[in-house]
C-alpha cells in the first residue's frame, strides 16, 4: 500500500516497507507564542523560518496550520501554503478543521497534498471527502466520531473502517487514506497507550492503509518529553505507523533507530550517515 505525495518537483512515497516518512509539526500555532503572534499580525516570517529549519532537520513533508486565535483561516492558509512552498520543496500536509480553508489552500497548492483531516462524523465526511476527491489529494482519517475519541480499540477500528469505506464509495482510492488512531496524553490517561497500539495493529491488518500519529501528544505535561515521545513512537512504528507528525529535530534519532531495528535501513546507511552528520563541528 503506497501513498504518494508530491510538491511541484519532489515525490514522497509512504509505505510499510520503506523508511518512515517524517511530517514536521512546527508550523502549528498551538502552544507556540511566537508563531501565534506572527500569524495574528498577518506575517508568515516565522512560518518560513520553521519550514526551512524542519527540512534541514530531516523532514520529508511539512504540516501547515494557521489556526491562531482571531486568524481568518480561509484567507491566511492559502497564503501560508504559498509561502512555505517558496522556501521548502517538500510535500505539504494542509491542516485545518475548516473545509473552506482546506479548499482555498488546495486551490493554490502545486502537487499532491495530504489533507489533515476528516473524521468519522457525518458532517465531516460529507464536507471534506468531496474536496479530497475534486483536488486528487490524500487525507488523514481521524478515528473519532459524534461521540468523541473512543477509549477502546474496537471503536477506533470501526471508525477507521467507516472512513475508508466512505472514501472508496466517493472514488478516493484506499491508498490515499491515512488513518490516525489518535494517541492521547499519557499524563492524563496512562492506560490509553495500549488501546492505541492495538488499534494501530488492527488497522494495519484489517485495512492495510498507511497510518500517522501526532507523536508529541503522548508526552504533554511530562518531563523529558523527547524520551517519552521517542519510545512511544518506536512502538507505534512497529505496530504500523508509517508517517508520524512530529518535532523532527527532537524525534528523528528515535525514528532512525527504530527503522534500523525494523529492517528498513539497509546496511544501517541512514543511521550511520545521520550520526556522522551530527558529529560534525557546527559553523
Amino acid at each position: 500500500m503506497e501513498t504518494k505525495l508530491s510538491s511541484a518537483t519532489k515525490e514522497v512515497i509512504i509505505s510499510y516497507d520503506r523508511s518512515t516518512v517524517l511530517i514536521g509539526e512546527r508550523i502549528n500555532p498551538s502552544g507556540k507564542k511566537k508563531l501565534s503572534a506572527s500569524l495574528q499580525a498577518g506575517s508568515l516570517d516565522v512560518a518560513r523560518q520553521e519550514a526551512i529549519a524542519q527540512v534541514q532537520a530531516g523532514a520529508h513533508a511539512l504540516d501547515v496550520n494557521v489556526a491562531a486565535l482571531g486568524v481568518d483561516e480561509v484567507a491566511l492558509l492559502p497564503e501560508a501554503v504559498k509561502a512555505v512552498m517558496a522556501v521548502a520543496d517538500v510535500p505539504l500536509c494542509v491542516d485545518s478543521t475548516n473545509p473552506d480553508a482546506l479548499e482555498a489552500a488546495l486551490k493554490v497548492y502545486k502537487g499532491k497534498a495530504l489533507v489533515n483531516s476528516v473524521s468519522g462524523e457525518e458532517k465531516s465526511l460529507e464536507r471534506v471527502l468531496p474536496i479530497i476527491k475534486h483536488y486528487g489529494a490524500a487525507v488523514v482519517g481521524l478515528t473519532m466520531d459524534e461521540r468523541g475519541i473512543p477509549a477502546d480499540a474496537d471503536r477506533r477500528v470501526a471508525v477507521a473502517h467507516k472512513i475508508v469505506e466512505r472514501a472508496e464509495k466517493m472514488g478516493i482510492p484506499r491508498q490515499d487514506v491515512v488513518i490516525d488512531c489518535l494517541a492521547r496524553t499519557l499524563a492524563a490517561e496512562s492506560q490509553s497507550g495500549t488501546a492505541v497500539m492495538e488499534a494501530i495493529r488492527r488497522v494495519r491488518v484489517e485495512l492495510g492503509v498507511n497510518q500517522t500519529m501526532g507523536a508529541s501528544n503522548v508526552s504533554f505535561y511530562m518531563p523529558d518529553r523527547h524520551l517519552l515521545t521517542g519510545v512511544f513512537l518506536a512502538m507505534a512504528m512497529a505496530a504500523g505507523v508509517t508517517c508520524p507528525i512530529l518535532d523532527v529535530a527532537g524525534s528523528r534519532p528515535y525514528v532512525l533507530a527504530a527503522d534500523l531495528a525494523l529492517g528498513r535501513d539497509n546496511h544501517a546507511l541512514k543511521y550511520i550517515r545521520a550520526f556522522r552528520q551530527a558529529q560534525k563541528p557546527k559553523g
